[in-house]
């Protein structure tokens, strides 16, 4: 385990690099949502990413 200093630093530099993108849905839609992307073997960050990329790719 890192000590706190370095678990600090850790997290202060992921946080320049990565964003958290939270929102809350229905509990059925978000059940549907996670047993089809099991069936196609994606995480919900993979299957947001694609579906993010895709938006920007639209805009352009």
């Amino acid at each position: 385990m890192l000590p706190d200093k370095s678990r600090a630093d850790y997290f202060r530099e992921r946080r320049k690099e990565v964003g958290q993108f939270s929102v809350s849905v229905p509990r059925e839609k978000l059940d549907a949502l996670n047993k089809k992307l099991k069936s196609q073997g994606k995480t919900k960050t993979k299957w947001l990413n694609e579906k993010i990329d895709e938006e920007i790719s639209e805009k352009e």
